[in-house]
């Protein structure tokens, strides 16, 4: 049954949420893979700090914001629930630095009405492009001006958890036991975990608020490794390069076309890996080229790993006296494995998304989560949606009707874990 948005939309959490989602995606969060400290942007702090006033401000009093951006606040049980088993919910405060998130300047779209949104005079959301907004017609949308993201990713997830704590700490008939929330930075750099304080978490169990639309549940994921190529060439004049230039631009160029096109991200969906070059930079002299490799499948993987290597050695081939150096770092693990160890976990998220009006369904994530990396460091943590859409993009939006719905969905989470 399609929900009822005219309804969700106008119920008072959603204002909230809405308003929450604004402040927080006009305060700058972008953060860099290119920078290896953690956080790796200054602009993370000030929404980190601000969060750690606004849990103050609802009176939370133990909230640790460490020296690397990691906070972390705990919520003691119900008198009572002390025994209850610890949960925890969490989000990342960054942004992907695939389109600008600095000035970001969201709107709302009421009653919306299933035809374009002009964003500004040269970008416009249209559902000839993206057909699923037909499906929002009475919802309220938050959309940009087109010229950033609007941060949905993960700003959703920061304002369901702060909204729906919110109304478990007002509400003193509302029964929970020990809760924890976590808000990370980094996580669109790969290593949002990397520095995580683990030894101080008590949750048995996690859910991360970082997926898109309403009902998506997240248990499956990829695996992912990262090739890193550099090609070392022979630089010389051009004019007197015949037999002695090696060109370590050609060689990257040359490694790039090699890779699969058939296998990249733009051909595949579902369960179907990819190849995705997403960075070429250098000179005659050296070049590097950094490339996504994504898989849910081992075998698949260790056959993309091989396959980079070989079109290395071909490269090499092309062009003789040229090198071409391969690291090939893990980044993280389909966490579907874990997940399947303490089926509880999951059972307890489908069931909340029940009880909050939604009919879940499970869906690969394609890509990877915070959640992703504390399930392979030993806390199941599968994945639940935000209401977000075409993130990264200057055509991300927001349902504020599935924002809501994922607020009641952490509300009913507390609530099963308490019985």
């Amino acid at each position: 049954m399609k929900p009822d948005y005219a309804s969700l939309a106008a119920r008072p959490e959603a204002r909230e949420l809405a308003e929450r989602l604004d402040r927080y995606a006009r305060i700058e969060t972008t953060s860099d893979r290119h920078v290896e400290a953690i956080p790796s942007t200054p602009g993370q702090w000030n929404l980190s700090r601000l969060l750690v006033e606004e849990l103050k401000a609802l009176g939370v009093s133990d909230v640790t914001l460490d020296e690397h951006c990691y906070l972390v606040a705990r919520i003691p049980a119900s008198p009572g629930l002390e025994g209850k088993p610890c949960v925890g919910f969490m989000a990342h405060v960054d942004t992907a630095s695939d389109v600008s998130g600095k000035g970001v300047k969201p709107r709302l779209v009421q009653a919306y009405d299933g035809k374009p949104v002009r964003l500004s005079p040269t970008q416009v959301l249209d559902p000839a492009e993206y057909p699923e907004m037909l499906e929002y017609k009475g919802d309220t949308l938050m959309v940009t001006d087109g010229e950033t993201l609007l941060g949905a990713d993960d700003k959703a997830g920061v304002a369901e958890i702060m909204t729906a704590l919110g109304r478990v700490l007002k509400d003193t008939s509302f029964r929970h036991g020990p809760l924890e929330i976590m808000f990370t930075p980094d996580e669109e750099t790969g290593k949002g975990m990397d520095l995580f304080p683990l030894k101080s978490v008590k949750s048995v169990a996690c859910y991360t608020l970082d997926g898109s639309k309403g009902g998506e549940i997240e248990s499956e994921c990829f695996t992912a490794y990262m090739a890193k190529a550099r090609f070392v060439g022979k630089s010389i004049h051009t004019g007197y390069a015949r037999g002695k230039l090696v060109n370590a631009v050609a060689m990257a160029s040359s490694y790039v076309a090699m890779l699969p096109r058939s296998e990249s991200p733009e051909a595949t969906d579902g369960w179907y890996g990819f190849y995705a070059p997403i960075e070429i930079s250098g000179h005659p002299e050296e070049a590097r080229v950094d490339v996504l490799l994504r898989d849910f499948d081992d075998e698949a993987m260790k056959r993309r790993i091989e396959a980079v290597k070989a079109i290395a050695k071909a490269v090499e081939a092309q062009f003789p006296g040229g090198v071409v150096e391969l690291e090939i770092p893990k980044q993280y693990l389909n966490m579907k494995k874990k997940l399947d160890e303490k089926p509880a976990v999951l059972e307890k998220l489908f069931e909340a998304a029940r009880r909050a009006g939604v009919e879940p369904y499970s869906k690969p994530i394609r890509g990877g989560t915070d959640g992703s990396r504390l399930t392979e460091m030993g806390i199941p943590t599968p994945n639940v949606f935000t209401g977000g859409h075409n993130f990264h993009s200057r055509h991300e939006w927001a349902s504020v009707s599935e924002m809501v719905q994922a607020h009641d969905t952490v509300l009913e989470l507390i609530k099963l874990w308490a019985e």
